[in-house]
């Protein structure tokens, strides 16, 4: 008797809990639209239910849109899910609709379409709520713009973990199948059609900001780069390969200092997709051609490259060859 009364004191109390936790999360989601409202958003949803009770707390939102003038991004889609565990709501789980959703930039709408679409944040416990990892995955996924898809996959893989060092943190992408719009293919084609999809396409890197990331990243100001290690890039695109590692500093201008070790197969199809794509001016294919074709007769191999692409004084080159300004690595 004794037993069953302690169990169900028990249950009370975890209900209690259960409801209150419930009735915060349902606060704190509203408070923080209202939020981003004071701030001069566009920050509005339809409805606001919690579920999932007695070990989840499963809140969806009803036809969230949000939009931030001051960048001119907005985002909207039928409903957005968060799922946690009832003892702690810092392992979040965000669940997203397959119907399509409205990414814009100004005047520029994407809709993106993506199967079993979610992400996970998990944060640390306190009221700073700093990044743990977080990852955003899918199954088969399009993005497309008028009508047309500009990028797709069969699957894609985001993960961004913290180190033992809290400003630090591993990053790594990964996309099977990935393919770039129709007309892309035809405009970066070299000697040969390129295939629809991408063989290879992944990334393994660790880099250190200048603060961790937590809510104050969204609220206020987004920590910025200041260490970039690049373990591995690698894309291989029908008989195109490009692969990449070395490490950069980043100053507070944005400006990188450091090296990347590059090495390309069939490199001349890379310099042609190059100037197609703006990146490369037509008027110094030629010398760069000819340039790195002695580099990669010297190598043994004048199909294959190993070559390093520079950052220092604000300005980039590739082996001997100045390509002119360095990007600014800041994040808005």
């Amino acid at each position: 008797m004794r037993l069953a009364k302690l169990l169900i004191a028990a249950l009370l109390v975890w209900s209690l809990y259960w409801a209150a936790a419930a009735w915060g999360l349902k606060n704190g989601i509203a408070a923080w639209f209202e939020a981003q409202e004071s701030r001069g958003w566009q920050a509005e949803y339809a409805a606001l239910e919690t579920q999932g009770y007695p070990l989840r707390h499963l809140t969806r939102i009803s036809r969230p849109a949000l939009a931030d003038p001051r960048t001119g991004t907005a985002w909207r889609a039928d409903w957005l899910e968060l799922s946690s565990p009832a003892a702690w709501p810092g392992k979040l789980e965000l669940h997203f609709p397959a119907a399509p959703q409205r990414l814009s930039y100004f005047d520029r709408t994407a809709v993106i379409a993506a199967e079993g679409l979610q992400a996970s944040l998990h944060l640390k416990p306190g009221t700073a709520l700093e990044l743990q990892q977080m990852a955003l995955v899918a199954d088969r996924w399009q993005i497309a713009k008028d009508g047309e898809a500009v990028l797709s996959g069969a699957a894609l893989d985001l993960r961004m973990v913290q180190t033992e060092a809290p400003e630090t943190y591993r990053i790594s992408a990964g996309a099977k199948e990935f393919a770039p719009r129709a007309a892309w293919r035809r405009l970066l084609a070299a000697s040969a059609p390129l295939p629809e999809r991408f063989d290879t396409l992944m990334l393994e890197m660790a880099v250190a900001f200048d603060a961790p990331w937590d809510r104050s990243a969204l609220e206020q100001k987004r920590p910025q780069p200041r260490r970039i290690d690049l373990k591995l890039a690698d894309a291989r695109w029908g008989d195109l390969r490009l692969k990449a590692a070395g490490k950069l500093t980043v100053d507070e201008a944005g400006l990188p200092e450091g090296e990347i070790a590059l090495q390309a197969e069939n490199w001349r199809g890379l310099v042609l997709m190059a100037e197609r794509s703006g990146a490369l001016p037509p008027s110094l294919r030629g010398t760069v051609e000819r340039v790195l074709g002695l580099l990669a007769e010297a190598s043994g191999n004048p199909n294959n490259l190993d070559i390093t692409l520079g950052f220092a004084d604000g300005y980039v080159t590739l082996g001997p060859l100045p390509l002119g300004h360095a990007p600014r690595l800041i994040i808005r």
